[in-house]
């Protein structure tokens, strides 16, 4: 959700007349994103499963075809019919918008499968964060604003770069915490490259990167500085993952850190909007 609301905001009155936001093409973003990520999640589980990633030592939420919940033909499914959601209200952008959306929705769909799934997955080679930052930053926020403004923004370049950020450090922590049981299935994850400690610090840079990039957000619309009024929601996280937490410890730390993302997005959002 954050990267659609960052990306409609970073619009919101850059048009020649100053009404940009047609408010079909920005829930039909939403869908887009959602269905993606919902996808990717369903395809992450089935993959990890038949690739034996999934043990019964991981920490965590239940996995579907692990824990048999659901079988792997059910989750399949799933992760087909969440992709073809996002492919309707993609097609119904294009339509709108342009032919160039078929690539980019094309090439996040793409993107989603291959993280754990086909014959080399970048996510089993530690690539995922540079993955998640392109597409849950960069395209998704800027292209969040090009549904509106049929024309590339500097300003959705920019935003996207805190947006890419936390959404990053969300799977960093995930990762984090799952270097045992990944190390030991033949995942090599980034956080599994590093080790430990390269990690913590990788997060600590993510959360501070988001924060630093305020003010240069700033010189466009001011009303951005309002995202630093989610600082307090850094701390919790911050100091779970510095105190050299591991395993089921850094739960608490996954949860608050997509909490900040949320609280972070909403509010620059919020402020791009209100100084536009």
């Amino acid at each position: 959700m954050v990267p659609v609301l960052v990306g409609t905001a970073a619009a919101a009155g850059a048009g020649v007349d100053g009404a940009t936001i047609v408010w079909w093409r920005a829930l039909a973003a939403l869908v887009v994103a959602v269905a993606i990520q919902v996808a990717t999640n369903y395809v992450n589980d089935y993959a990890d499963a038949q690739r034996g990633a999934d043990t019964p030592a991981r920490v965590g939420p239940s996995r579907l075809v692990a824990s048999g919940l659901a079988t792997a033909g059910e989750v399949k499914w799933a992760a087909l019919v969440s992709a073809a959601i996002a492919a309707v209200a993609g097609l119904a952008l294009a339509v709108a918008v342009g032919p160039e959306l078929l690539v980019v929705g094309g090439a996040s769909l793409a993107a989603g499968f291959f993280y754990t799934a086909g014959p080399r997955p970048y996510g089993y080679a530690g690539l995922g964060e540079v993955f998640v930052f392109v597409f849950f930053g960069v395209v998704a926020t800027v292209g969040s604003a090009y549904v509106h403004l049929e024309r590339l923004q500097l300003l959705a370049f920019a935003a996207s770069v805190p947006v890419g950020l936390l959404a990053t450090a969300l799977l960093v922590v995930n990762n984090l915490r799952d270097i045992p049981t990944d190390a030991a299935s033949g995942k090599r994850t980034l956080a599994v490259r590093l080790g430990a400690p390269p990690t913590r610090a990788l997060y600590v840079a993510l959360i501070a990167g988001a924060f630093v990039s305020l003010p240069v957000l700033a010189l466009s619309r001011e009303g951005a500085l309002l995202a630093g009024l989610s600082a307090p929601l850094a701390l919790r996280p911050l100091r779970v993952v510095a105190s050299e937490a591991v395993g089921a410890r850094l739960l608490p730390a996954l949860a608050d850190t997509g909490r900040l993302q949320l609280g972070y997005g909403v509010l620059l959002a919020a402020g791009l909007v209100l100084s536009a």
